[in-house]
Parts: C-alpha cells; structure tokens; sequence
C-alpha cells in the first residue's frame, strides 16, 4: 500500500457468541460474522456431577447465560410407591431418595406416623435416634468434603474423608446391619437395643475423626489454588436463598440463622440447644469457599452433639426402644406435617391419612430440590470453568431431586 493511499484496511468483526452461523457479508468496508450462542449439554451422565443431572448451559463465548437444570432421568415416583406400602414398609422407601442420610430420612416418616397415634417413644430410643442422626450427618458431610476437592482437581482429600467414614460406618453397620440404607427406625421406635459395648466403640470412633479433621482443614482451607477457585465463585445471596427455599449448609453459609434442630426442636434436639451443645453455624460470604469450610465446621458440632448423646446414654436406664403395636398398623384419618433439619437441608413429610393401613398420600420435600433450583441464578455470568465448583459446593444428591 502506498503512502498516500487513503483506502481503509479491510476488518474482520466477530461477535463474541461461540458457534458461527455462516461466513457474514461485506459491510462498511468490514466483515460481519453472523453469532449464534451456542447450547452445551453438561450430562445427563458426566463424571463431574452427582448421579445423572443434566445441565443445559447457554454460553456467549465462556460467560454462561443460562443455565437449565433437568430433572427426572432417576424418577421412581416414590411417592406413588408410599400410597400401596404399608406404615412399616415405606420406612424402606423413605431411606433410598437421599442415599447419604438414609437414617435422617427414616426419622422424618417415623416421626409423622407416630404423630398421627398419638404415640410416646421411649426416652432410650429418642436418645439413640438423635446420637445415630448426627453420626449420619458426620457420614453425609465427609462424602461432600471429600468428592468436591476431588470435582476441582485435587484427589487426596478423598482418601482422607472415606478414611474418616470408614470409622464412623463400622459402627453404624455393627448397630444396624447396614452400611447405606439402614432400616433401623421403626414406627414407635428402633428395630432392636444397642449391641453390648456399642456406645464406647462410638465414642473412640468420634474422638478419632476428630483428631483427624483438622487434616482435611489443613490440606485445603489455606491452599492457594482452592481459594483461587472457590472464594467469591458462585456467590449466593441470602435474599435469593430465602426465596428459592435453599435450606441446610448451603443457605447458612450465606447467613441464613435457621436450623429446625433449634428453631423447632424434635427428637432431643431441645434439650442440646438448651445447654449450647447445639451450634449453629454460619458464614456471611455465600461463595463456594464458605459453604465447603461451613461444611466442616458442622461436622465439629455434630461430633459435638453425639458426645453429648453418648453421656446422656450412660446415665439412662436400661428399657425398652420402641412401643408394641398391633400386626395390623392402621393410622387414624387426618393430615400431618413434618419437617426435619436433614444434612443437606429441610426436608417434609405431608402425610394424609384415610384410616387405612396404607397413606392415602405422602408428599415429599426435600432439600436438594431447592438447592439444585437456585443454580441457574447462582451460575449466570459465570465462566465454564468455574461451573463444576459451584455446581459441586451445592452439595445435593440427584434422587434427592428426582424422588
């Protein structure tokens, strides 16, 4: 080109949406790309998400600017399933949708149904509920502190979490035969008494995580590449939490103050809240660091209120764990709700009964629903890289959602 050429020089504009549409047209001297925003499909199997939920992103460039949860692919109508089961069956059924905190879900059920008789469970089994109920929770947190480290790039929390769960599940699986669904709530109480020696092998299993526990802190809390992708990642704010009905960790982590084990106390919650074994724990930041390092925080308090179960234990006497019922069980006609402070969040049981032998219907709700149906506000505006640690600090299980 010569010096006194006054042509201008040819450009090439493209627009920031990924996916081009076709090659433009020549206009003003330029080229214009015309953009279309491209959908990517996250699942509905993926190795970096819980189960199978699929998450259909819309994405300009790497910004996501939508972002659609789809539910259902593990749908197996449990709630249909509670209307021919009898009140002693559906416990079986109650356990499997959240399958990290099967004996919290157990509670739930067991609680509305002895509602609705008018039963008084014996204080042994109130008792061995509550203590069984946190080292649930104590299982259902360490799974989380273990597989989000993991979902980010860093393998060896996984090790040490499922070392700590190991503890904690032998002697889950000594009192109940299981290791994952339980099956030990009956409907007026436990299935059977403690096994001999049972509560002091509890006790060295919570004294040992919690020597331990500090590991997991250590290993991540102050590692730079965790903060780098975690703090101010996926911000939650309490307003949205409250309206989107976010329950549990995730909404205490964004200075939420709820927690039915103080707030509505049942089982002996009450009485741990009255002499400040009970913490509620809470952060104010909302990002994806807060909710993992509220995490550990609660495993602490659990541990906590399952020491304080233990010596309660000790001092009671020995008696029955659960009431004698009739071979036919036929709850009175009415309607009941109940609600409990499971590890993932408030989950509710809205039992109505006909007088039969069976539910005439027992709606369920559970905390990953909410927690998975705020994401697309979470995730808006965010890079696709940082999708998964946000995706992953919503600590949900999918047949939690899908029921």
């Amino acid at each position: 080109m010569s010096s006194d050429d006054t042509t201008p020089p040819r450009t090439l504009t493209v627009g920031v949406g990924a996916g081009s549409a076709g090659f433009g047209h020549e206009r003003g001297g330029g080229v214009d790309i015309d953009t279309t925003d491209m959908v990517l499909n996250v699942g509905p199997q993926h190795p970096a998400t819980h189960g199978v939920l699929r998450l259909r992103l819309t994405l300009d460039g790497e910004r996501i600017v939508h972002c659609e949860p789809i539910v259902g692919y593990m749908h197996r109508g449990v709630e249909k399933l509670f209307e021919v089961r009898d009140y002693r069956q559906i416990i079986v059924l109650a356990n499997r949708h959240d399958w990290l905190s099967a004996f919290s879900s157990e509670v739930g059920v067991v609680l509305g149904v002895e509602r609705m008789l008018g039963l008084e469970v014996p204080e042994r089994a109130t008792w061995a509920r509550t203590l069984l109920s946190e080292l649930n929770r104590v299982l259902n947190h360490l799974m989380f502190l273990g597989s989000y480290p993991l979902e980010i790039g860093a393998i060896t929390p996984i090790f040490y979490a499922f070392r700590e769960r190991e503890t904690i599940q032998e002697v889950m699986e000594e009192v109940s035969g299981g290791r994952m669904h339980y099956m030990f709530n009956r409907v007026g109480g436990l299935k059977e008494d403690l096994p001999a020696g049972w509560l002091d092998r509890v006790a060295a299993a919570t004294a040992a995580v919690r020597s331990r526990l500090g590991q997991i802190e250590d290993m991540l809390l102050d590692n730079e590449i965790f903060i780098a992708r975690t703090r101010g990642v996926g911000v939650l704010s309490p307003a949205l939490a409250q309206a989107y009905g976010v329950s549990g960790p995730i909404a205490r982590a964004s200075g939420l103050d709820f927690d039915l084990r103080r707030d509505e106390p049942y089982l002996a919650y009450g009485e741990l809240a009255a002499d400040k074994t009970l913490r509620v724990v809470t952060r104010q930041e909302g990002d994806s660091y807060a909710r993992f390092a509220c995490l550990i925080e609660q495993v602490r308090v659990s541990l906590d209120l399952a020491d304080a179960c233990l010596a309660r234990m000790r001092d009671l006497p020995q008696g029955p764990v659960n009431v004698k019922l009739p071979k036919i069980l036929k709850v009175p006609e009415g309607s009941t709700y109940t609600w409990t402070e499971n590890p993932l969040g408030i989950n509710g049981y809205y039992l109505v009964s006909r007088g039969d032998k069976t539910p005439w219907r027992l709606k369920l709700r559970s905390a990953s629903f909410n927690n998975i149906a705020v994401l697309p506000e979470v995730v808006r505006g965010c890079v696709v890289a940082d999708l998964i640690a946000i995706l992953g600090s919503m600590f949900f299980v999918v047949g939690d959602i899908d029921k």
